[in-house]
């Protein structure tokens, strides 16, 4: 961290922001320029097509919003919703708790469904609850696909199954900030109505555009949507779309350029790889944790994230002391437990541009953290299990063969 120095490189393994490669860098280490002149309309016209790609969506219209996932949220709900419509929403972890807050503060009928942390969302409760719903008074379906603060991901294709099994046409709502670009999205194929994802995830980008995906449904919606909207209101895009020039306010220059370089690193890599690559650092995180004799936050394994992992560990050590003592001694940056898992765990994010050796560094430093608290691991046993199974898992390297 340039600002508190220690030698080397300070290792990001927080589940974002996340690391950022050197060529998206350099592609954003440039002046400021007159974003309505042609070259920026014309950049931008590209984007907006290839980021569909990473929604894996032919329909969907893209908005490139300057803003965090959080406005992402804000964005998807008052473009598509009026006040006092009911949703149902689940409550799994930190970020699904503020997103719900967030539907309730924009004056909607929220409708909770409550998980113990570490558990997915319960759609039993939701298949009984559109069951009910003959009068179709339920509006949405929001749901978090990566709840990042206990590493549980929830399965959207089954969600997609239930409104269908019911003919229920509530809208479904997906945050997939920490899911997107890194773990298996189809917004298409499972009948997505709204998708978000922020720059500073799976994209390896710094924080500052929310993207947004909406439907041709959710923009239907967006025509009687009743929700107040300004700065969020997909209406002003699709005007300075339709002109041609595509921004009704100021964008980041730099973003832009960064978020080309981001994307294109992924394609040259195949989306289909990253998301195969994401799946073995989760795996080999998985079965280091399990050689350390810990567990998984995450209780089942259809549930087990490939962007996170949250740790449990025993009662009589603070997961806080271990990320405090990762960043001061090791130059190492792990997640802290929020909220409910405060204390209880610490997250390891295997996210982005990211590979296996600098996975097995993070694993590395891990163990020596453990091992200063009081924690009784055997060193290299976590590794030693990451590297047998990345071993044996890992390709040759598609642009050098």
């Amino acid at each position: 961290m340039d600002y508190v120095y220690g030698p080397g490189r300070n290792h990001l393994f927080v589940p974002g922001p996340v690391n950022i490669p050197e060529p998206v860098i350099r592609a954003m280490n440039r002046n400021n320029e007159d974003y309505r002149s042609p070259a920026i309309p014309a950049m931008t016209r590209v984007l907006l097509e290839d980021v569909k790609k990473i929604f894996k969506t032919t329909t969907g219209t893209p908005f490139l919003i300057p803003t965090t996932g959080t406005g992402a949220w804000e964005s998807a709900l008052t473009n598509t919703l009026s006040p006092g419509d009911r949703t149902v929403s689940f409550l799994i972890g930190q970020f699904s708790l503020l997103w719900i807050d967030q539907q309730q503060r924009l004056k909607f009928n929220v409708d909770v469904v409550e998980s113990e942390w570490g558990q997915g969302a319960n759609l039993d409760i939701l298949a009984s609850k559109l069951a009910a719903d003959t009068a179709h008074t339920i509006k949405a379906v929001c749901i978090v696909h990566n709840e990042t603060a206990t590493g549980v991901t929830n399965n959207l294709a089954k969600v997609r199954k239930i409104l269908d099994n019911y003919g229920h046409p509530a809208l479904f709502l997906v945050d997939g900030v920490s899911s997107i670009a890194a773990l298996d999205f189809r917004m298409d194929e499972w009948g997505i109505d709204v998708a978000l994802t922020g720059s500073q995830k799976a994209l390896s980008l710094p924080t500052g555009i929310g993207i947004v995906c909406a439907s041709p449904k959710a923009l239907e919606a967006s025509k009687t949507a009743k929700s107040v909207r300004v700065f969020f209101d997909w209406n002003d895009y699709l005007k300075f779309y339709k002109m041609g020039t595509f921004w009704p306010y100021t964008p980041s220059i730099q973003l832009l350029y960064g978020l080309r370089a981001a994307l294109d690193l992924i394609f040259e890599e195949g989306l289909d790889n990253v998301i195969a690559r994401h799946s073995r650092l989760g795996t080999a995180t998985r079965l280091a944790v399990e050689a350390w004799g810990l567990k998984n936050c995450t209780q089942k394994a259809e549930w087990f994230s490939d962007t996170v992992t949250a740790v449990v560990i025993p009662p009589y050590i603070d997961s806080s002391e271990i990320v405090r003592r990762g960043w001061k001694r090791y130059n190492l940056s792990l997640g802290l437990g929020l909220n409910k898992v405060a204390g209880k765990v610490f997250r390891i994010g295997h996210l982005g541009n990211l590979n296996e050796l600098q996975l097995l560094g993070c694993l590395a430093g891990v163990e020596m953290i453990l091992k200063d608290v009081g924690y009784p691991i055997k060193l290299g046993s976590g590794v030693g299990a990451a590297c047998a199974y990345l071993q044996n898992t890992t390709p040759l390297i598609a642009s050098r063969i």
